[in-house]
This record gives structure tokens, C-alpha cells and sequence, in this order.
């Protein structure tokens, strides 16, 4: 659903990993980035569109905008308490994620590390046509 969103506002490019793409007999959740352009982004213009698309109007990265789920101490964003799925938009912008000699990466390497370090797969979603 949420990448069927994400196409019909012209975004092409999905990216996922988590728990899902691990070798687990119960996956967690999905987590994943999007290539996009920086003005859609910062302008507000992406996520509007995106919102008007969803029907519970899930798209949002602001802080404010996550609660916890009460298994689990983290604050979640809308989505993820909606349908189990992280999407966040990379614009070449760094992650917040630090590899083991303390530089930051931006979102394809910190999607392709393990929380231990190991190298993992992402899975590209491609369009439907």
C-alpha cells in the first residue's frame, strides 16, 4: 500500500530491510528508505501528497508525531503503529547511524549494516507496471 503511495507521487526508488529481510522465523516489522528530491521534502509538498493518498494520513516524520507501542520503549512513527513499516526519505542526508570507526552514514550504507556491523541485503521494490 504504502509503496503504491509512494509511485503514484513519481518515486520510483524503495528500499527495504529489518527484521523482514533477515533470516527470522518471526519478522518484526519493515523498514525502509525512498530516493526523493530535497525541495518536495523540505517544502512539505511530499508528504501533503502522499497524505492525501492515505487514507490515515500516516505520512510524517516529525518527532511530536511518535508514540510508543506498549510492548516496547521506542516512540514509533504513525505508519509503523498503522501497518508494521518504516519509510523514510533520503535526500543524501546522513542517518544518525555511526559505523565502527564513528562516521556517519547516510541511509544505503546504514541500511546495509547489521546492528552488530555485518553486511546485509536491502530488497529493492520495483513499480508496478
Amino acid at each position: 500500500m504504502l509503496a503504491r503511495q509512494l509511485w503514484c507521487v513519481g518515486i520510483s526508488e524503495i528500499y527495504l530491510d529489518g527484521s523482514f529481510v533477515d533470516d527470522k522465523d518471526h519478522p518484526n516489522d519493515i523498514d525502509g528508505y525512498f530516493v526523493c528530491r530535497l525541495d518536495e521534502l523540505a517544502s512539505g509538498e511530499l508528504e501533503a501528497r502522499l497524505n492525501e493518498l492515505d487514507p490515515n494520513r500516516s505520512w510524517t516524520w516529525a518527532p511530536e508525531s511518535r508514540w510508543p507501542y506498549r510492548a516496547y520503549g521506542k516512540l514509533q512513527l504513525p505508519m509503523w503503529h498503522l501497518y508494521r513499516v518504516e519509510l523514510y526519505p533520503h535526500v543524501g542526508q546522513f542517518s544518525g547511524i555511526v559505523d565502527e570507526y564513528g562516521y556517519e552514514l547516510e541511509f544505503p550504507s546504514a541500511f546495509r549494516r547489521a546492528r552488530d556491523g555485518r553486511r546485509r541485503g536491502v530488497v529493492r521494490v520495483i513499480p508496478e507496471e
